[in-house]
């Protein structure tokens, strides 16, 4: 069994360390991370510059028998000698591999908008990215403005908004989210964060930056003490490319997530199978899943992961199955849904009675249940709309009766009776959690859910596990 080399210390790569682990990889096992800090849940940034989570509560739990090199910057891989060039602390380093995996990860795409760089290419001052702990100790004052149009520059906005004198989120579609969303769900997105102290401004873009304020394409001037970029990110593939390793949008790998090197493989946000590359940290652990099992000589084989979205945000429940395209495709129907009452809204996109796509706004229930459906292949409950309603469900054919004990961590299969142990245990706030069961360490989605109940728990003098909680739709 070689010495596993990993580059990188992110979510995908702390989830490949612990998978190795787990399927009883004996031999070495080092990861090469660039940052200060051990490994953080990065998609949970939103909620630590919101204050609801803190550096500790962002912490993944260390990997036994895993060495970590923190402060590690790689320059260099010499695949003749099979062996990685860094530097830490000034000093270089070499670090030999008998199988290496790239995960660098990606990089924050900053807009070529006059003001944002400094000549040397950095942000400017009052100018900060969304991508690590640093760039959230950068934000500071009271009026914030956000810039972008997808899920992290809305969970940004909703997130700063009532710490803020004034946030301002800037997007150049007619709604946050609109390429994902549509028209009607993106109006009352942005309805709901109007509400939460977000101003909107759709339609525009930025053209100017300077200190304390943002010039928008229509004229309007912000005042802007931090300007947040939250405008995309792009595959980090600059080691592999220095390497000669195959590269188009992100480092190209094969059903075993290998590179055009046999001793090196890629996965999460840098990686590119099949000609297209990774969005979000479920893909991203399932690569490391399959990964894992492919080093330690079991079958697995890599495809293309199920697509979910679902926003961690207060300010509105919203989710994303599928892409846009998935509605055309042939055989498909459609079921829609739409209560400006009571905001809620449903566009589900059916095929062999099983969903293939769904946009979902205000019916936590069923994001939860259509989006378990969806990763599982399973087919849909016979009360559709009852489920789209709110209604008690009736289950699937081939689901859990309605006394089961349910799932609250898709990603990690982690129930509520498992979640309850462990706070019997003496596991009392969400970080200890997530050290005894690993829930929220996926795509983050259940970390409310895992807050509310940790807050139900302690309140309730009754038997917990036996009292309904709305927070289980997540």
């Amino acid at each position: 069994m070689n010495d596993v080399l990993i580059i990188g210390n992110g979510p995908a790569a702390h989830r490949l360390a612990e998978r190795l682990r787990h399927h009883g990889h004996g031999a070495g096992l080092t990861l090469l991370g660039a940052e200060p800090e051990p490994a953080y849940h990065r998609t949970l940034l939103p909620q630590f510059i919101a204050g609801s989570l803190d550096r500790e509560s962002l912490r993944l739990p260390p990997v036994p028998g895993a060495r970590v090199h923190l402060g590690t910057v790689v320059t260099a891989i010499d695949r003749e000698r099979r062996r990685v060039r860094a530097y830490r602390d000034g000093i270089e380093t070499v670090h030999p591999y008998g199988t290496l995996v790239l995960a660098t990860g990606a990089q924050p795409v900053v807009p070529d908008v006059p003001g944002l760089r400094t000549p040397d290419g950095a942000p400017a001052p009052g100018v900060t990215t969304l991508r690590t702990t640093a760039d959230c100790d950068r934000i500071a004052g009271g009026s914030l403005v956000v810039l972008g149009g997808g899920p992290l520059a809305v969970e940004a906005a909703s997130a700063l908004a009532p710490g803020s004198t004034a946030t301002t989120l800037v997007c150049p579609g007619p709604h946050p989210l609109h390429d994902r969303v549509g028209d009607v769900c993106g109006a009352l997105l942005t309805a709901r964060l109007e509400a939460a102290g977000v101003t909107v401004r759709a339609g525009t873009a930025a053209v100017r930056h300077a200190p304390g304020r943002l010039e928008l394409s229509d004229g309007t001037v912000l005042s802007a003490d931090t300007l947040v970029l939250c405008t995309g990110v792009t595959p980090d593939t600059r080691l592999a490319r220095a390497a000669g390793l195959d590269v188009h949008d992100g480092i190209v790998v094969d059903d075993r997530l290998r590179t055009s090197d046999p001793y090196i493989h890629a996965l999460g946000d840098c990686a590119e199978f099949d000609g297209q590359t990774l969005t979000g940290i479920s893909g991203a652990h399932e690569q490391a899943d399959t990964l894992a099992r492919i080093l330690t000589g079991r079958p697995a084989g890599h495809r293309h992961a199920s697509r979910i979205l679902r926003l961690r945000t207060r300010a509105a429940d919203v989710s994303c199955i599928g892409t846009p395209a998935d509605f055309d495709r042939p055989g498909t129907r459609r079921i829609t849904l739409t209560d400006h009452a009571r905001q809620r809204y449903a566009h589900v996109a059916v095929r062999d009675e099983r969903v293939a796509a769904a946009v979902l706004f205000g019916v936590p229930q069923a994001i939860a249940t259509l989006g378990m459906l969806h990763r599982r292949g399973r087919p849909l409950p016979g009360d559709l709309l009852g489920l789209l309603l709110d209604l008690p469900p009736r289950p699937a054919s081939d689901s859990a009766g309605p006394d089961a004990d349910p799932v609250i961590c898709l990603c990690n299969n982690v129930t509520r009776q498992h979640l309850h142990r462990a706070w019997q245990d003496g596991a009392r706030t969400t970080s200890a959690l997530a050290e005894g069961t690993r829930a929220t360490t996926g795509c983050g989605g259940c970390a409310r859910t895992v807050e509310e109940l940790c807050g139900l728990w302690a309140q309730d003098t009754r038997d917990p596990v036996e009292e309904t909680c709305p927070a289980l739709s997540s």
